[in-house]
């Protein structure tokens, strides 16, 4: 079942740990690693696997993905431990196509279940079988039934229980396995004992157990006339029917357990061995089940020792070193088959369908891309998109011979992280890096500094404001030169008036009886031109028109250039005579948040001398409000993180140009006079 694999034929599996920030994501994956005893010995002699990085460490968070294998009862597994912050989830989001299954990791808290609700989203959306492990049970209170009917609204699929609590002096001690009928106490980091369902349990273990059993029986009309019947269905035919809606994305098992205490975790790996996916069918639910060799790339990693590496899953055949493969930008040849564990990149041999393995030196193939062994191989699966930036800085070094090196590491960096991107503003010659937020941005900061050696200096980028005019002049502009031989002359009158907002330039020539020979006509307009890339405020000029009247020539002195002058001339002595407007780009922008922070957001977008233009309820989210709305470029730096602080992480948006409009007073004064002495310096 599913292609080669390890001693049972059994396919080794790929398991994604996903869930809102500070969950315990990495808990549990370090507590899986520790029970299954595949935890790795550090060089500091801590025993870990994830979140090894200096960057990890300071921060005190998932900024990456973690990779470990693990041996459990003769099955291989390979778990992926995504980060939790937003910042960081596309590490996360490009590998999730390849899992066989995920492993949500959530709490009992209702501050957090707009969060849960987004990461459940793109699991239903990507149709990948996924079940709820609620983490911190010890922490938790209440009832069970109530604290999943409040998580309920989270989920578009019906969460079914598949444990209930035990309790002992207000604390969970252990639990009653509902499919079992079973009851387990735990073990400080050790195997549950098993132990006879308490008495005063037991009503409420058979309510729950019924309500699984319907929730069930919505897919299996056998069931449902057995349960109408009274009739009491077999162990077999109900972990049969668990196994088979949980594969096709019907339910959302959920069960429970304390990463930190090592409890709740045989029980897991026990549903995991039993109920997740093989390869095999992973590999038919991304279009590939016809593929000889196909492997799917969750990750890229950029060594000092061995270069670029391609973190792949292999979802068909075999790739091995030397072999070639072929992807969305032509044929490429593994150079190095390694594991990868944590920190730890060692050298192996040839990767098997199941098998997570990294290939060296893929330079043409980037994450989230298929390849194939196979010649002509097409993929069926698109390319994972990275989600728009919503966060930038201006990126600069003290040396400019360092700039080289600077765009080469961010590259780099760019590579193993595409939801980073680096943009060169022509008007203002900065290099702007953009990303998901403001820690973000300072993580990827860290490892230029500490894997590159590059220690960049970022300032707020700059506006492109723009500059138009009010009113209409008529102008002379006369260029005359002698200097000995011949001179130069130019003499033009034109008149300059406003065009429409969103027109652009215009130029225009009425001359009549030769007074400027038709030969000069361009060179005029050229020398207009290059006044309005700085008008009389500092800043492009845009929705102006240019008429070219009258004006005169010599023979012999008057030139291309002569007239190029002469047109600049005139705009330079008419355009302040003109009532100069400065433009502010104003962005159409639609945030997305949970019901509740509607009120609080609206007063952040006035705030922010933004328009409110209506809200209605997200489709497909129960208890989300859109929110449209037009805001001033200038106001949307750090939108996302005000953004992010009403609404527990949850909130985002999406902003794009709509279009440029006045501004004036105290406000209009503060940037022109900004840019005046950003001129000066």
């Amino acid at each position: 079942m599913g292609g080669n694999g390890n001693a049972g034929g059994r396919s080794p599996r790929c398991i994604a740990l996903v869930g809102p920030q500070g969950s315990g994501k990495t808990s549990l994956f370090e507590a899986i690693l520790a029970r299954t005893g595949a935890t790795h010995e550090s060089a500091d002699s801590r025993k870990t696997v994830g979140d090894t990085t200096p960057e990890a460490k300071t921060h005190g968070m998932s900024v990456e993905m973690n990779v470990a294998s693990f041996d459990y009862l003769g099955d291989r597994f390979t778990a992926l431990d995504f980060p939790g912050s937003v910042e960081f989830q596309f590490d996360g989001t490009a590998a999730l196509p390849a899992c066989d299954t995920a492993v949500v990791v959530c709490e009992a808290d209702e501050k957090k279940l707009h969060a849960l609700q987004s990461v459940l989203k793109s699991l239903e959306a990507a149709k990948i079988p996924h079940l709820l492990f609620i983490n911190k049970i010890d922490k938790a209170g209440g009832n069970i039934a109530e604290l999943l009917s409040t998580m309920q609204p989270a989920s578009g699929l019906p969460l079914v229980l598949r444990q209930v609590p035990i309790t002992e002096g207000g604390a969970v001690s252990g639990f009653v396995d509902l499919a079992l009928e079973r009851a387990f106490v735990y073990r400080p980091h050790a195997p549950s004992e098993l132990i006879d369902i308490p008495n005063d349990l037991a009503q409420f273990e058979a309510e729950q157990r019924f309500s699984m059993l319907e929730k069930l029986a919505d897919y299996d009309d056998a069931l449902m006339e057995q349960l109408l019947s009274d009739s009491v269905p077999s162990r077999d035919q109900i972990f049969a029917d668990l196994v088979t809606e949980f594969k096709r994305c019907l339910i959302c098992p959920v069960f429970f357990g304390s990463a930190e205490a090592g409890h709740g975790i045989g029980r897991l790996l026990k549903a995991l061995r039993h109920e997740a996916p093989f390869v095999a069918e992973t590999a038919e639910r991304l279009g590939l089940g016809g593929a000889k060799s196909a492997a799917y790339v969750v990750k890229t990693i950029q060594t000092s020792h061995a270069g670029k590496l391609s973190l792949a899953r292999v979802l068909a055949g075999q790739l091995a070193d030397g072999g070639a493969v072929h992807g969305a930008t032509g044929e490429d040849r593994i150079s190095g088959v390694f594991s990868v564990t944590g920190p730890d990149i060692k050298k192996r041999g040839p990767a098997e369908a199941g098998e997570v393995a990294a290939f060296g030196k893929l330079e043409g193939v980037r994450t989230g891309e298929a390849i194939s062994g196979d010649k002509g191989f097409s993929a069926p699966i698109e390319n994972a998109q990275p989600p728009k930036p919503v966060y930038a800085l201006a990126i600069s070094v003290g040396d400019r011979k360092d700039e080289i090196k600077l765009t080469s590491s961010l590259a780099k960096l760019i590579d193993e992280d595409p939801a980073l991107s680096l943009t060169q503003d022509r008007e203002t010659s900065e290099m702007v890096l953009w990303g998901q937020g403001e820690m973000h941005l300072r993580v990827a900061l860290e490892r230029l500094a500490r894997r590159f050696g590059v220690k960049a200096e970022t300032q707020r980028r700059q506006i492109p404001y723009r500059e138009t005019i009010r009113k209409s002049v008529e102008v002379r502009g006369r260029h005359k030169k002698q200097s000995g031989g011949h001179g130069q002359f130019g003499d033009v009158v034109v008149e300059i008036s406003p065009r429409p907002r969103g027109e652009g330039f215009a130029f225009n020539e009425v001359i009549t009886g030769g007074a400027v020979p038709r030969n000069y006509f361009t060179a005029v307009e050229a020398g207009v031109r290059d006044y309005l890339s700085t008008g009389p405020l500092g800043f492009p000029v845009v929705d102006v028109a240019v008429t070219l009247k009258d004006g005169s020539y010599h023979t012999v002195d008057s030139s291309d250039q002569a007239f190029r002058m002469a047109g600049r001339v005139a705009m330079v002595e008419g355009m302040p005579k003109c009532q100069p407007v400065l433009l502010e780009p104003v962005m159409a922008v639609s945030i997305s948040v949970p019901s509740e922070a509607t009120a609080k957001v609206n007063g952040m977008i006035s705030a922010r001398r933004g328009q409110i233009l209506g809200f209605d309820a997200r489709p497909g989210w129960n208890g989300w409000d859109t929110i449209e709305a037009h805001i001033p470029e200038a106001e949307i730096h750090d939108l996302i993180i005000e953004l992010r602080s009403a609404t527990a992480g949850a909130g985002h948006f999406k902003a794009e140009f709509d279009h440029l409009t006045e501004i004036s007073g105290r406000v209009a004064d503060q940037i022109v006079s900004e840019r005046s002495r950003q001129r000066s310096a």
